[in-house]
């Protein structure tokens, strides 16, 4: 009597091998797409937040706070609009907004005195916030400074290192904290204010405002980003953020209050894939 043999054949698991690479092959799109929108959700989510804090900070100053930048030498260059949200949201050094502030980078005001001083206990007390949580939104100082102040870039010329930015969701850089804890960061959000007295697009956000941080994180990526200068020289901004409904002539999303702009999950600003508080 011939014993019947039990197994499979080279046929049967090739067959078998080949409709599991099939399975893996659609799968790993699909988990890849859920992924994705989990991270725009998640950075919508964090727009959200913003916008709650700076409509808390509107009706607590009576405007949203500024985002203009100014080329070197011109005092104060060392300071645009990424940094200036930070500082009216989180504060100067992440413990509070001080209401005497004239938004400089070494924490004094224009009339010299040092108003983020923690241990000024007037000073201290005078601040307001943060009006965001901490644990909710990625704050990152901007330049690496030393191991007990660690930051998103090494040369952050002409902007000031030792200042924080509010970082997105798509964390694409390793950054070592104080403590020795590893963590991703994201790509600083950029910040425009509206000036709501502009009748043109160009009068109404200034492409200016972030062009210094953009150029940092170019270099530092050491690739274009379309919204860099020079990149950026033929007007790529405003065809960026004009509204396509309004055909009399070029007028901008948001002209009465700001825009904010996420990298996206490619870290470059000014692709298809950036996250934005305005429609596509």
């Amino acid at each position: 009597m011939k014993r019947k043999k039990i197994g499979f054949t080279a046929i049967e698991l090739l067959t078998v091998l080949a409709i599991v690479a099939l399975l893996t092959g659609l799968l790993l799109p699909a988990l890849s797409m859920v992924r994705r929108v989990a991270r725009e959700t998640k950075q919508k989510a964090q727009f959200a937040a913003i916008e709650l804090a700076l409509t808390v900070f509107k009706n607590d100053y009576g405007d949203y706070p500024p985002s203009d930048w100014l080329l070197p030498p011109a005092p104060h260059s060392d300071y645009c609009g990424a940094q200036k949200l930070a500082e009216a949201l989180m504060g100067w050094d992440l413990l509070g907004f001080h209401p005497k502030s004239n938004f400089r980078s070494n924490g004094y005001n224009d009339d010299g005195l040092f108003i983020y001083d923690a241990n000024n206990p007037v000073f201290f007390d005078q601040r307001k916030g943060p009006y965001l949580e901490l644990a909710t939104i990625s704050a990152f100082r901007l330049g690496n400074i030393s191991i007990r102040k660690p930051g998103l870039f090494y040369n952050t010329a002409p902007l000031a290192p030792d200042t924080f930015v509010l970082c997105d969701v798509f964390g694409t850089k390793k950054t070592t904290l104080a403590n020795g804890k590893t963590v991703s960061a994201g790509a600083p959000i950029l910040y425009y204010r509206a000036n709501t007295s502009g009748k043109a697009i160009r009068e109404i956000y200034d492409a200016s405002d972030n062009d210094a941080l953009v150029l940092v994180k170019q270099q530092a990526d050491r690739r274009e980003h379309p919204l860099s200068w020079p990149a950026n020289r033929f007007g790529f901004f405003y065809d960026y953020i004009r509204e396509p409904k309004i055909a009399a002539r070029p007028w901008p999303y948001r002209p009465d209050s700001y825009i904010l702009i996420s990298a996206g999950a490619d870290g470059l600003y000014g692709t298809g894939d950036d996250i934005r508080n305005f429609e596509d």
